[in-house]
């Protein structure tokens, strides 16, 4: 069996559903999850191995051996029965710890990088009091020099990808893509004047900014509210914001949900609404795979000028493009769409299109096993 080890420290996690679809959707491979440890539900079927699994009272010891040290070691005892032909890591930080392991297999190494590990500065990176994110940013340029490839989701961090030192002919962008043959929008009619915002309440996602532009459009349409689907260090600040602004009631914060939660929320939903913001860090978006899902429920857009958002959204035509933190031509677009049924649907149609003929994950991942077949021959 052709076993490809899809590397992730933390594995199942309900914010990176990206990742197992993209492994579920292998022909000619097949997925085996490899990790610290299960932050969620593995899918039906599927093998998974963690340095959880490990038996013995000196399993903490050894799980913190290997983070401090990226030891192979504890990750070839259990994948003593279920050796892998190529190792793909999702995240930079991930493949430094892939890395020694598959050199001790002798397997290539295939690694992807999304957002954060492209862009967030290599101060914050080094004073962020993580083990892993200390030891990718010294021995990032290992990486560079060993790795076998490298995918990057958007053109946006392929640029900031190969900023940082990696080699041109090996770092390629790679859309992970969405199953658009699975997913159908709802009669128009069914939705609501719900504008919606999936996302961790991080800096980057720049909610304060929506939050502040939907206030200066309440006014106008009594029965639209702001659905903010997601959690994170920011919640109770943006909560105190909601109420500060007197919207209270109508911003309707939900925390962090499962996927099928966030997918039957875009279904109601008039418009998602991603403005997000270069961080003070640094840190910026890659793509957004929730613009992905909108847009193949037929979903019109509202994103921001910013990382990998303009690859995914035609402005004007699929949805608006506006500058980071620009409030007012936020609220101009959100009220455009509220108040024009019409052209709301029309962008949503086109925005299905698109999203169809350029990021259908049957495709893409056909794509992504023609990179594998390439780099065993």
């Amino acid at each position: 069996m052709n076993k490809v080890a899809v590397f992730r420290h933390q594995l199942f996690k309900v914010s990176e559903p990206f990742i197992t679809q993209q492994a579920e959707q292998y022909r000619k491979y097949t997925p085996l999850y490899l990790g610290r440890s299960r932050f969620g539900e593995a899918p039906l079927g599927s093998c998974s191995l963690t340095l959880s699994d490990l038996p013995g009272q000196r399993r903490i010891s050894r799980k913190i051996w290997q983070v401090l040290t990226r030891d192979p070691r504890p990750y070839l005892y259990i994948l003593e029965e279920n050796r892998p032909i190529l190792i793909h890591a999702h995240f930079g930080v991930e493949a430094v710890y892939a890395l020694p392991l598959a050199r001790k297999l002798r397997v290539p190494l295939v690694t992807t990088f999304h957002g954060f590990d492209a862009t967030l500065s290599a101060r914050n990176l080094l004073t962020s009091r993580s083990p892993s994110w200390i030891n990718y940013a010294l021995l990032r340029d290992q990486l560079a020099q060993r790795g076998d490839v490298f995918l990057c989701v958007s053109d946006f961090i392929r640029q900031r990808v190969l900023q940082l030192g990696f080699p041109e002919e090996r770092t390629h962008v790679h859309y992970i893509g969405i199953d658009t043959d699975s997913i159908f929008p709802l009669k128009q009619n069914d939705e609501g004047l719900e504008v919606l915002h999936v996302a961790r309440l991080v800096e980057k996602k720049g909610t304060e900014y929506l939050i502040r532009a939907f206030s200066m459009i309440t006014s106008l349409y009594t029965d639209a509210v702001l659905v903010i689907v997601g959690d994170g260090p920011l919640r109770n600040s943006l909560e105190s914001l909601s109420e500060t602004l007197g919207i209270k009631e109508k911003v309707h914060f939900r925390g962090a949900k499962s996927h099928e939660y966030v997918m039957s929320a875009m279904r109601r939903a008039a418009m998602l609404v991603l403005p997000s913001v270069t961080a003070n860090s640094g840190d910026a978006e890659g793509l957004g795979m929730v613009i992905l899902e909108a847009a193949a429920l037929g979903k019109p857009i509202i994103g921001t000028q910013h990382g990998g958002i303009p690859e995914a959204i035609i402005d004007s035509q699929t949805g608006f493009l506006v500058k980071e933190r620009d409030v007012y031509t936020l609220a101009d677009r959100m009220k455009f769409l509220l108040s024009n049924e019409h052209e709301r649907n029309a962008m949503g149609e086109k925005a299905r299109s698109f999203c169809k003929e350029r990021f259908n994950i049957h495709q893409q991942t056909n794509k992504l096993e023609a990179i594998y077949d390439q780099v065993l021959r």
